[in-house]
């Protein structure tokens, strides 16, 4: 998941602000091992901007030995007046956003969109039951549109998300289309909610359509998710909620999960995200290669 920026003497910029870099970040992570990328719904322009057509950017990204762009994860800026989830009159104006989506993002080989399925906390609660349906609601007649795609609607729990707890999550799975929903484990965001992942993939591993994976070493104790405007900055409780995997005093079990996979015959995707990773001094490209360091010396050999 590419949160990718580098230094310049103008600062930190995308790498889809130039060809030039596009290519570089292509090789550096290719380089390392990675075959695909994640990306944001909002880089589509830059990249038909860049490359004149979404097939042409690509062709190439293949030729520098990443096969696809093989999820979007889907931007919306959640607001009850046009796009909240658990409000059933903003439903219309969500999916038609996502159909558009849809529409104009074939050529980049995507399998996944990635939505976070409800808004954030302080915004939803109460978190009802029937707030919790109406999410489902909506997520079931997207998902159901997606497929025509091709591309399965994947939902992201963020700690700071109105589906965050364990109950929670085991009702809007409960209430949403096995067929048309599934689930995209993102493991810190788990911990931090108090949620373990591997317990909650063994439970959803039949609908899982991906991972996220990094670590975290705090659980949010003190409310910090209902911390406003954004939970990931304005805490005063850590300074850094994420970390590669791997990190000393990290809480995630990344063996135990790749365990968890192993049994269950987990064959898809598995992704790595840095998200901040530039708190505390750190990188991108550092973040990035500690990953695939651990990725090729720890969990391959148990999953392999």
């Amino acid at each position: 998941m590419d949160h990718w920026r580098i230094d310049t003497p103008q600062g930190q910029l995308s790498q889809y602000t130039s060809v030039k870099r596009f290519d570089a970040f292509l090789k550096q992570i290719s380089a390392i091992g990675y075959e695909a990328i994640e990306t944001f719904d909002f880089h589509l322009g830059p990249l038909r901007e860049l490359f004149g057509s979404l097939e042409n950017a690509r062709a190439f990204m293949q030729e520098r030995g990443i096969d696809k762009v093989l999820s979007l994860f889907h931007a919306v800026m959640y607001d009850e007046r046009q796009s909240a989830p658990h409000v059933r009159s903003t439903h219309d104006h969500i999916f038609n956003y996502a159909q558009h989506i849809m529409r104009s993002s074939a050529g980049l080989g995507v399998e996944n969109f990635i939505v976070m399925p409800a808004g954030l906390y302080y915004d939803v609660e109460p978190v009802t039951d029937d707030k919790l349906r109406a999410c489902a609601e909506l997520w079931n007649r997207v998902g159901k549109m997606t497929l025509e795609y091709g591309v399965k609607t994947c939902c992201h729990h963020e700690f700071f998300c109105g589906i965050r707890s364990a109950e929670q999550l085991r009702k809007f799975y409960e209430w949403t289309d096995p067929r048309y929903v599934f689930f995209y484990c993102d493991t810190a965001q788990h911990v931090i909610a108090g949620v373990d992942p591997v317990d909650l993939y063994l439970k959803l591993q039949d609908r899982c359509g991906g991972f996220h994976m990094k670590d975290t070493k705090h659980v949010d104790l003190t409310g910090d998710y209902r911390r406003k405007p954004d939970a990931e900055v304005m805490a005063p409780t850590t300074p850094r909620w994420f970390h590669e995997m791997g990190v000393p005093g990290g809480l995630v079990d990344f063996p135990a999960m790749m365990q968890a996979m192993k049994e269950c015959g987990y064959q898809g995707w598995v992704g790595v995200e840095h998200d901040k990773a530039d708190v505390g001094g750190g990188n991108y490209p550092q973040s990035t290669a500690l990953s695939a360091w651990y990725i090729q010396h720890v969990l391959k050999k148990i999953y392999a």
